[in-house]
């Protein structure tokens, strides 16, 4: 897949996973590394002050939400519209904000994970599969059916056929959208029914832009 030339204030669909499919995240501590480091390295300016913070926090300076740790003075690269981080693979959809920003904030963000994920599991090479994958959001029906999408992601790990089927078992479906903390879909009430309205028909007019 040809990645797009990242236009500023434009919207963009960004994935990754791990190389071989295999999982990037293996326990909290994993999934609030790699929240923190989303934090820290949306920012222009890159210093060693960002890689002290980083370092402390994994040293188990890791109280509160990492997304809400760092200072507020920053000239961020991108704004982080939606996230959600799956056992091996992550979704965003980003808006740019400065030049080459969704580049830049991607290739620190995969180097620093990377380097604290060697070093803790004592391994060496690569961690994700490849260059990261984007794809631009050009329609407003496929914004708002990515944003969706994106925010029952996790039903994967209880109903890995949702997508297509549609959802069966809203109960079962709550309770894992609720319990799962990995995503921004922090105020569920606000999304429910929004969420509720999924149809299996949705997926298809943007699964050109899940790249999966």
């Amino acid at each position: 897949m040809q990645r797009p030339v990242f236009a500023n204030d434009y919207f963009y669909h960004v994935f990754n996973r791990g190389v071989d499919k295999r999982n990037i995240f293996f326990e909290n501590k994993d999934y609030r590394r790699f929240l923190f480091g989303m934090k820290e390295f949306n920012d222009e300016n890159s210093t060693i002050n960002i890689l002290r913070r980083i370092n402390r926090f994994s040293e188990g300076i890791n109280e509160g939400h990492p997304m809400s740790l760092s200072p507020t003075e920053k000239d961020p690269l991108v704004e982080i519209v939606c996230y959600c981080l799956m056992p091996n693979h992550f979704h965003f959809i980003l808006k740019q904000i400065k030049d080459n920003g969704i580049s830049r904030f991607l290739q620190k963000l995969g180097i620093g994970y990377t380097k604290y994920f060697n070093q803790k599991n004592e391994r060496s090479g690569v961690l994700f599969q490849g260059k990261f994958k984007a794809v631009l959001i050009d329609k407003d029906n496929y914004f708002n059916h990515l944003v969706r999408y994106i925010y029952l992601n996790p039903i994967d790990l209880v109903d890995p056929e949702w997508k297509e089927n549609g959802l069966k078992d809203w109960r079962k479906i709550v309770t894992a959208l609720k319990s799962y903390r990995w995503t921004d879909c922090n105020n569920y009430n606000q999304y429910i029914e929004f969420i509720k309205d999924y149809r299996a028909e949705n997926f298809k007019p943007i699964a050109k832009l899940l790249i999966e």
